[in-house]
C-alpha cells in the first residue's frame, strides 16, 4: 500500500514528466499562447496535488492565484512560489492585453523555468516531510 507522501511525491513527478515534455513542446516551436495556457494548467494541477494532500478544500473552478492564497493559509512557506504564479498570471495578462512588448525576453523559456522552479519547491517540500 502507498503511504500518503509516496503517492504525493508519485503525483508530482507525474507533473514533472508532464513539464519536461511541455519543455520538448517549447523548444519545438509551440506558441507562447498555447504554450502558457498548458503551464498555467500544469501549476494549477500541482497546487492541487499538494491541496489535497493537505487536506484543504479549494473551489473546482479556482485560478491559479485562488489555489495559491488557499495553499499558503496557515502555512507561510508556500509564499516562495508566489512569484513563480504571479509571474506565470502577468504573461496571460500581457498577452490578453495585447502587450507582448511587457513581456521578459524569451517568455516561452520562462514559463518552462517557472514551472520547474515551483515543481523543485513542492518536491522538496514533499521528501523534507516524509512520513517516517
Amino acid at each position: 500500500m502507498m503511504t500518503e507522501s509516496t503517492q504525493l511525491i508519485t503525483a508530482l513527478d507525474a507533473a514533472h514528466e508532464r513539464i519536461e515534455a511541455l519543455a520538448k513542446q517549447q523548444s519545438a516551436g509551440m506558441p507562447l499562447p498555447e504554450l502558457l495556457a498548458a503551464g498555467i494548467a500544469e501549476a494549477q494541477a500541482m497546487l492541487r496535488i499538494m491541496l489535497e494532500n493537505e487536506h484543504k478544500p479549494y473551489a473546482s473552478d479556482a485560478d491559479l492565484l485562488e489555489l495559491w492564497k488557499t495553499l499558503v493559509k496557515g502555512k507561510p512557506h508556500w509564499n516562495t512560489i508566489r512569484d513563480n504564479c504571479r509571474e506565470l498570471i502577468y504573461y496571460q495578462n500581457c498577452l490578453k492585453a495585447e502587450r507582448q512588448d511587457a513581456l521578459p525576453a524569451q517568455p516561452e523559456r520562462m514559463v518552462i523555468h517557472t514551472l520547474r522552479h515551483i515543481f523543485l519547491y513542492l518536491r522538496s517540500h514533499a521528501e523534507q516531510n516524509q512520513e517516517g
